[in-house]
């Protein structure tokens, strides 16, 4: 093995083909080859520490609060993540991968890993495969028009849905369309999705701490990159996601620092875009926040359709109480959302600015 290119970062950027993922994924996974970086990552070499020694991949998290953190995965990971999938899914050696989401992401290059396990080739959308894996946003779009990417996902045994909350409509109207959706859980510390359809896979645990989701498991990053601060605690990664369990099966109640406080209300945003998605369906929403000087912060709307503004309101006040009256609804053609279909919402609140007090 070459010990010095091995501790090298080498970026991933779009123009590398397939072909090339694959094999620098491959390589960085049995150390023959340079660390891979994806996402913004800007370090250019392995930190000089033990722990290290096993790394294969760094990933630039998108971080909706505060700075971007580099999260580094061992092959270890990488590889039980893959494995624990084709168990939950019963794959066997030779079922086809098919790429259609970003390698940007933990997400994509959780594809390429699992091609490279069973052995078998990575295809694009104009080849069938046995899984896939897409965001919401690919899925709406699908039954919405998209007659390429529908046939091309009817082609497929399962599909991976994740990076976003799944509505309850959407998920019907995929399933009655004949696809056989799995939601999945997870970020980029976990090795990406850890929880399909609400079940932990294979050696993954999960407690709920202090109303907080709480993973334990092989698919664990190492750590962040550069960082002192102990990652785990107690063995435990604590998330920014809040959740409890119905029965054995978990559900995901959105980000802790998805809550605003508005007149000394709590507001969850995730919750709100939830409701009036299903409400008003098929227009779509994003519930985002504003500095407001009487309130400290205040609830905006932004939808893509033109909204009843009187009915928008009393469907908020009528489900979550009188301090879920937004303080503005805006109407935008086309909403701001990530590479993985997550709403912008630090995107939104900064275009709206300050409400007049």
């Amino acid at each position: 093995m070459d010990t010095a290119s091995s501790r090298a970062i080498a970026h991933v950027n779009s123009s590398w083909a397939i072909p090339q993922l694959r094999q620098g994924l491959s390589a960085a996974i049995d150390r023959s080859g340079p660390v891979l970086g994806v996402g913004e990552v800007t370090s250019t070499t392995v930190p000089s520490d033990a722990k290290y020694d096993h790394l294969a991949l760094v990933v630039a998290t998108s971080g909706s609060t505060g700075k971007s953190k580099e999260v580094a995965l061992s092959g270890d990971a990488l590889l039980a993540s893959a494995r624990a999938t084709h168990t939950y899914l019963g794959a066997k050696e030779g079922d086809i991968w098919s790429l259609l989401l970003p390698t940007n992401h933990i997400a994509g290059m959780n594809v390429i890993t699992r091609s490279l396990e069973l052995k078998s080739e990575l295809v694009d959308i104009t080849q069938a495969a046995t899984f896939t894996a897409v965001v919401p946003t690919q899925l709406h779009r699908a039954l919405n028009g998209d007659q390429q990417l529908l046939e091309h996902l009817k082609s497929t045994r399962a599909i991976l849905v994740g990076g976003a909350p799944l509505s309850t409509d959407l998920r019907k109207a995929s399933e009655d369309a004949g696809l056989t959706i799995v939601t999945t859980y997870g970020m980029s510390e976990s090795c990406g999705g850890c929880v399909y359809n609400g079940a932990p896979l294979p050696g993954v645990k999960i407690e709920i701490n202090d109303g907080r989701i709480a993973i334990q498991g092989p698919t664990l990053a190492i750590g962040y990159l550069h960082s002192p601060d102990d990652f785990l605690q107690n063995g435990w990664y604590i998330t920014s996601d809040l959740g409890r369990f119905e029965g054995e099966r978990l559900i995901v109640e959105g980000r802790a620092d998805d809550v605003i406080i508005s007149g000394g209300e709590k507001i969850s945003l995730g919750t709100i875009t939830e409701f009036l998605n299903q409400r008003f369906a098929p227009q779509e929403f994003i519930a985002f926040a504003i500095p407001d000087s009487e309130w400290g912060q205040g609830l905006a709307i932004a939808s893509n359709g033109a909204m009843n503004q009187d009915e928008v309101k009393t469907a908020l006040k009528t489900q979550f109480g009188s301090h879920c009256a937004p303080k503005l609804l805006c109407h935008i053609p086309e909403l701001p959302k990530t590479s993985l279909g997550k709403p912008d919402r630090k995107k939104l609140s900064e275009s709206f600015g300050r409400l007049p007090s």
